[in-house]
């Protein structure tokens, strides 16, 4: 019998299976051990996932400011663990009041790339600030002076330079040159540094103000006056009403089933949720169990260009477009969609139609969290291309997002990542940028081995095909760090080539893949990030593990 999607949008009143057992200890797993070490510090002295949260968030935005930050956002999959309510926290970027349709167009019509991500034009108005706000407010049981303590030290004291921190520097070096906050911060006389200390005391003073006066510290008052001001003297078009109206929207999951799974993942203005569950819903219309290797890669990368293509048409923020998600999402079109795709060749994707108007950040951050109480978060965070726009506001050490590329800055022209998209994702004022930032949980398992996972990454435009491959990974009934070692590789509909790390296929694989007309493209380094936890909810056990191709740790909190 075919296993059909059953999708829901419904904020969870219950777990899918009961959990008799809690978790035996505290996890937490992120992208720099300074992270992960004060995240388990935050639970180990009393606070819980949600607390812990802030403080792994805040302290990636000082270590990794190539990453994610106070000038950034994102989203936060949370689910509490009393009653199981899971939410979306969406603290995604918005794009100023004065922003419209063609702000990055030239004379000539043409997209101007670097108004587009190198200066403050760039910048939506960013998000993060009033994510720690809400979670200590809502959700947590500390105060932000605990929770934000100690960001706030490495921010004063310095963090180590380390190689992953000189490499993005270098790709964004004449960026950061070009301003003058930025260039005294992040480089040493112009170049980037070999070893010492990046110290940031603007951003310590902007932390401890948030600390002690909430949202209204960073979104009005004296910092907010600088942040526009800063802002707007290299090029941006941020007014205070801006960042005074900012708000976080709690937004209900994307749920849906497969197999014996249960799936909540990142919805609109995020892609994530809707992508997994096409990409899902195609695959229970074939018995994946019994495809060979060959059979089983063809199929993934099918799947996937299809619901890319959905996304490049119909996806973007649904506070201002409508978007058809029980369609999109549905048996019947699932069905359709499916029946296009061959087992014996490749779907040039020019043969399932362009978008009607047809036109994410290389870096982004991933941390997975899990308390003793059951309560759990997944959180991927970002200012888009590494150090985001360049642009930090003198005195505030706030580093400004690019996050307006992930509009379609005109349809038809493809944003950093290579995404085109519609008007469904045109600029607006006011409106959040479309997303791949793909924050999951998913429970699965037999009944009697039930499990939960976390997962995340960054990536850009393959986050979501990364969480979607990993996903399987843990279906298999795999390990944490088989989920995050597993080989990568990507289709985005277009351009129309399957991207790939370099151990991803062996020669058989490649000359198949080849064989059914694939065009293949190695991308010659690995990516992504990703960093999962797995919680066996009938005996408590819980594993953690972060992604070896980069700094990331997992721990473990103290055994009950």
């Amino acid at each position: 019998m075919l296993i059909r999607l059953c999708f829901l949008l419904a904020i969870l009143a219950g777990s899918h299976a009961s959990a008799s057992v809690l978790p035996k200890q505290a996890a937490v797993a992120s992208a720099h051990p300074l992270a992960t070490e004060a995240g388990i510090r935050i639970l180990e002295s009393g606070g819980n996932a949600f607390d812990a949260a802030i403080t792994v968030a805040a302290v990636l935005g000082v270590v990794e400011p190539y990453s994610a930050g106070i000038g950034g956002g994102g989203f936060w999959m949370l689910q509490r663990g009393k009653d199981g309510k899971t939410i979306m926290l969406d603290a995604r970027e918005r794009a100023p009041g004065a922003a419209h349709k063609n702000l990055y167009l030239d004379e000539q019509g043409k997209v101007d790339r670097d108004k587009a991500t190198n200066t403050a034009l760039a910048a939506g108005i960013p998000g993060q600030a009033a994510a720690f706000v809400h979670l200590s407010d809502h959700y947590g049981t500390l105060a932000l002076a605990d929770t934000l303590a100690p960001a706030i030290r490495l921010a004063a004291g310095g963090f180590p330079v380390n190689k992953v921190y000189r490499h993005l520097a270098e790709m964004r070096a004449s960026t950061l040159r070009r301003y003058p906050a930025s260039k005294r911060i992040f480089l040493r006389d112009g170049k980037v540094p070999d070893g010492g200390l990046i110290v940031q005391q603007g951003l310590a003073s902007t932390l401890k103000t948030l600390a002690e006066k909430g949202f209204d510290g960073f979104y009005k008052g004296e910092l907010a006056k600088r942040l526009v001001a800063g802002a707007n003297a290299h090029g941006g078009i941020w007014s205070l009403e801006d960042l005074a109206n900012y708000r976080v929207i709690e937004r209900e999951p994307v749920r849906f089933q497969y197999a014996d799974a249960v799936i909540w993942s990142a919805p609109p203005p995020s892609s994530g949720g809707v992508a997994l569950a096409q990409m899902f819903g195609m695959l229970s219309l074939f018995n994946l169990d019994t495809k060979s290797s060959a059979d089983r890669t063809h199929l993934l990368i099918e799947v996937m260009r299809r619901a890319y293509r959905d996304r490049a048409e119909y996806l973007g923020d649904p506070d201002y477009v409508d978007i058809p998600i029980a369609r999109l999402t549905s048996a019947a079109y699932l069905d359709n969609l499916a029946s296009s795709i061959s087992m014996a060749h490749a779907t040039p994707s020019s043969e399932l139609g362009l978008p009607k108007q047809t036109g994410s950040g290389t870096h982004t951050t991933h941390f997975s969290i899990i308390d003793r109480q059951g309560n759990k978060v997944a959180a991927t965070l970002s200012i888009n291309l590494p150090f985001g726009s360049g642009v930090t506001v003198a005195g505030t050490g706030v580093l400004l997002n690019n996050e307006m590329d992930d509009f379609s800055a005109k349809p038809g022209s493809p944003n950093a990542y290579g995404l085109i998209g519609s008007e469904a994702n045109a600029i607006a004022g006011g409106k959040r940028p479309l997303s791949s930032m793909t924050p999951t949980f998913m429970e699965y398992g037999p009944k009697d081995n039930r499990q939960f996972a976390l997962i995340g990454t960054p990536g850009g435009s393959r986050i979501i095909t990364m969480v979607f491959l990993g996903l399987l990974e843990a279906l298999q009934q795999r390990g944490p760090q088989a989920w995050v070692d597993r080989p990568r590789f990507h289709h985005q509909f277009a351009p129309d080539v399957v991207q790939h790390e370099t151990d991803a296929f062996d020669s058989a694989a490649l000359a198949d893949l080849k064989q059914r007309g694939h065009q293949l493209k190695d991308v010659g380094r690995h990516y992504g990030d990703m960093h999962a936890i797995r919680w066996y909810m009938h005996n408590g056990n819980v594993e953690a593990a972060s992604d070896q191709r980069r700094l990331g740790k997992a721990m473990l909190g103290k055994a009950q």
